[in-house]
This record gives structure tokens, C-alpha cells and sequence, in this order.
């Protein structure tokens, strides 16, 4: 590698050691490491802000801008309450049982949806169920940001990732649903079980508390039907568009951007109401993160260690695919699975091709994706949910730090990447 290209691995490693060890906050740090990225020249401009395979990610901001202001907005409508309420009582105040459930609802929707937009609808109801139970709320969302990292991989529109790949290989919303789908099923039953082992010590019944909540009438909870009908039709339309982007053409970000600014023009919400609910740190903190990114990308560092780990296969497809796998895995719980997989993409295409084109070759495109997707588990900024559930547990004042969400997250990653090596193998490669 060329001297700038150790440099800016210098100073990659050094933004995320700090915000790791969360000396400096983390927004600062990203901020801080994306500057210098610029100043030496590892990236420029034109790369960082109008380069699809090294710059921002714009869909992401934007998407994530425009369901934060919809969010806002239910907000308002004492909607998360209701189903706080609803929630609790469903599971008799257990917490055990309110996990599963919010686990449950958390993967499908992800799947439907995207994991960012789940999780962002999610959280809010998460901390009021938690409030009510008295119950911890970090575990919850933890549980939470991974059910949407693996229930998201299982369709072509729930993982941003899987759209990326989609694009490159040609592969369908169908492809997704048969080769992906079936084993995110398996993978969310033992994610349910590590549930139980890992936040065990969260799973606190109170008797009363139980009991109060069973009481309460959720419908009660409801401040204003007027603008809960308004939003619940514009928020039905955006999921509509998105499970229709194969169809419609429309990136989940214009849809985002155009049901929040329809919802805001249509209903007596102010725009600073609208607003007021945006984590304005967490979109900044994204920007920061994909330019240190893209100075990797930029300088042929991300590259070079990708070719590297597939060349130590030798072009063998087996272990081409099996290697993949993991390298994905490994290399997206360090960066952000959405600009790796954008750049890994040319190369797994190029392999495809290598090995016939056929069928079985295929396989590199689910290695590809399932390595991304669940590695992205690993750690607090492997993926988008994660850092947006994060962002959102500070503004609750509930902070999760970065070795807080790592210390569960390699466990789930490891244990479901593990378990998708066999199938893998056994689908496509005996």
C-alpha cells in the first residue's frame, strides 16, 4: 500500500479507537477523523459528497431525516403509548415474554420495511413499555437493533445492503424471499433463545406493576384521532412505496422525504414540532463515518484487504464463498455494512462470473449478503440501526455505550454467521 493509503488507516483506526473508549463523543470523532481524511488528501470533495462508492450515502440521510420527522410527528398522537399498553398486556407484564414480542414485531416489520425505520418506530414504544414495567430498557433495545439487522436480511428491501447487491447481481425480490428468507426464520428462533441467556438479568417480574398495567385502557392513550388517521395513512402509503420500490422506482429516501413533508403541509403540526424529534447528532455522526470510510475506499484499502482474503481461497468456490462469509462479516462489524458492501459488490461480481455464472455461482451473492448483514451485529457502528438505536437511547438519557452493545453483538453475530456456514454449504455447494 502507498504511504497515504497507511495514513489513512492511521487515521481510521485512531477515530474508532476514540470512539470505542468513548474519550472523545462520538460525533466529534467522526467529524474529527472525516476532516483530516480531507486534509491529507485521502479523499477530496468531490468524492466525499457526490460519490456513489465513496462518499455519503445520501439515501441514508435522507431516509433516516424523513422517517425521524414522521416519527415526530406520531409522536403526538399518543400512538407509542397505546401500544406500550397494548404490548404489556399482551405478555402479562413478563418481561421475557414483552422480549419476544417486541423481538417478533421487530424482525417481520424489518423485513417489510427496512431496520432503520423499524427501529425508529420501535424505540419510542420500548422505553414507555419499559418506564411502565419499570424494567431496564438498554437490553430491550439491544434486542431490538439486532432483530432488525437479522430480520431485515431476509427480503430485498429490508437491509440496505441487500438493495446494493440487488442492483449489482440483478437478483429479485423473490431470489431474496427463497434463498435468504428460510434461514433468517431458523436464525430468529435461536436469536430468541440467547435472548433469554443474554438479558437474563432484565427478566425482573413485578407483580403490582403487572397488575397495574392490566388495568389501564389503552385506548385512553390516544391525544388526538384527527392527526393519528392523518398520519397512519401517510406513514401506510411510505411502507406501501417501499415493499413497491422494485415497482415504482422510487428510492426509500425520496419516499421518506416526501410522506414527511406531505404529513407536515397536511396537519396543524408546526415544523419545529416536526422536527423537534430529529437526531440531528446521529445523521452527523453518519456523514462523519462514511468519509472516513470512503478515504479507505478512496485510497484502495478496503480493496486491497477484500481481494486479499479472497484470493486466499484460490479460486476455489467453496471456499470462496465460506471465506466471503466471514471476511464480510469481520470487515463489516469494524465499518458500516452499506459502504462495504458498495464496494465489495464489483469484486463478488467479477467472481461470479470467474466461476460460470451458473446457479451455484450464486452463492457468492448470499455469502456476500448474510457476511454483511449479520456482521453488522458486531458492533455498535457495523450497521445503521445500531448507531440510530444508540442516538436515540442518549436523547432518552438511557445511554448504551460502545462495549455494551459489543459484548452482546459479537455473541449473536458469531453464533448466526456460524450457523449460516453449514447452510451454505449444503444448499449450494454439495
Amino acid at each position: 500500500m502507498t504511504a497515504l493509503a497507511w495514513l489513512s488507516v492511521a487515521v481510521f483506526l485512531g477515530a474508532y479507537a476514540l470512539i470505542a473508549t468513548e474519550r472523545i463523543h462520538r460525533v466529534a470523532s467522526a467529524l474529527g477523523g472525516a476532516g483530516i481524511m480531507l486534509a491529507v488528501h485521502a479523499s477530496d470533495a468531490e468524492a466525499a459528497f457526490f460519490s456513489p462508492e465513496s462518499g455519503i450515502d445520501w439515501n441514508v440521510i435522507f431516509l433516516l431525516l424523513g422517517m425521524m420527522v414522521i416519527v415526530g410527528v406520531l409522536k403526538q398522537t399518543g400512538i407509542f403509548e397505546y401500544l406500550a399498553i397494548w404490548a404489556a398486556k399482551r405478555a402479562k407484564g413478563r418481561p421475557f415474554r414483552l422480549m419476544v414480542l417486541l423481538v417478533l414485531i421487530t424482525a417481520l416489520a424489518s423485513a417489510l420495511l427496512d431496520n432503520v425505520t423499524t427501529v425508529l418506530l420501535i424505540a419510542p414504544v420500548t422505553f414507555l413499555v419499559c418506564q411502565r414495567l419499570a424494567l431496564p430498557a438498554v437490553p430491550f433495545l439491544l434486542a431490538e437493533a439486532m432483530a432488525s439487522n437479522i430480520g431485515g436480511a431476509a427480503t430485498l428491501v429490508g437491509d440496505p445492503p441487500n438493495i446494493i447487491i440487488a442492483s449489482r447481481s440483478g437478483l429479485s425480490f423473490n431470489d431474496f424471499l427463497v434463498h435468504m428468507a428460510p434461514m433468517i426464520v431458523i436464525l430468529m428462533v435461536v436469536f430468541v433463545g440467547l435472548c433469554r441467556i443474554l438479558f437474563r438479568k432484565a427478566f425482573v417480574y413485578d407483580p403490582e406493576r403487572a397488575a397495574g398495567i392490566m388495568a389501564l385502557d389503552e385506548r385512553e392513550a390516544i391525544a388526538d384521532r384527527t392527526l393519528l388517521w392523518q398520519s397512519l395513512v401517510v406513514l401506510a402509503v411510505v411502507m406501501a412505496a417501499f415493499v413497491l420500490h422494485p415497482v415504482l422506482h422510487y428510492e426509500p429516501s425520496v419516499v421518506a422525504i416526501l410522506g414527511a413533508g406531505v404529513l407536515v403541509a397536511a396537519t396543524k403540526v408546526t415544523t419545529e414540532q416536526a422536527i423537534a424529534e430529529v437526531e440531528w447528532p446521529t445523521l452527523v455522526f453518519f456523514m462523519g463515518l462514511f468519509v472516513m470510510v470512503g478515504g479507505l475506499v478512496e485510497t484502495g484499502v478496503i480493496g486491497q484487504i477484500s481481494q486479499a482474503a479472497v484470493g486466499a481461497t484460490e479460486g476455489r468456490l467453496g471456499l470462496t464463498a465460506i471465506g466471503l462469509l466471514w471476511a464480510s462479516a469481520g470487515i463489516s462489524a469494524i465499518v458500516d455494512n452499506i459502504p462495504y458492501v458498495a464496494t465489495m459488490s464489483p469484486i463478488v461480481a467479477d467472481l461470479v462470473q470467474a466461476n460460470g455464472g451458473g446457479d451455484q455461482a450464486q452463492v457468492l451473492w448470499w455469502a456476500l449478503a448474510f457476511g454483511a448483514d449479520l456482521g453488522g451485529n458486531a458492533t455498535a457502528v457495523g450497521a445503521a440501526a445500531n448507531v440510530v438505536i444508540i442516538g436515540i437511547a442518549a436523547r432518552n438519557r438511557t445511554p448504551i455505550s460502545f462495549w455494551e452493545f459489543t459484548r452482546y453483538g459479537l455473541v449473536v453475530a458469531f453464533v448466526t454467521v456460524a450457523l449460516v456456514t453449514p447452510y451454505l454449504w449444503l444448499r449450494y455447494l454439495m
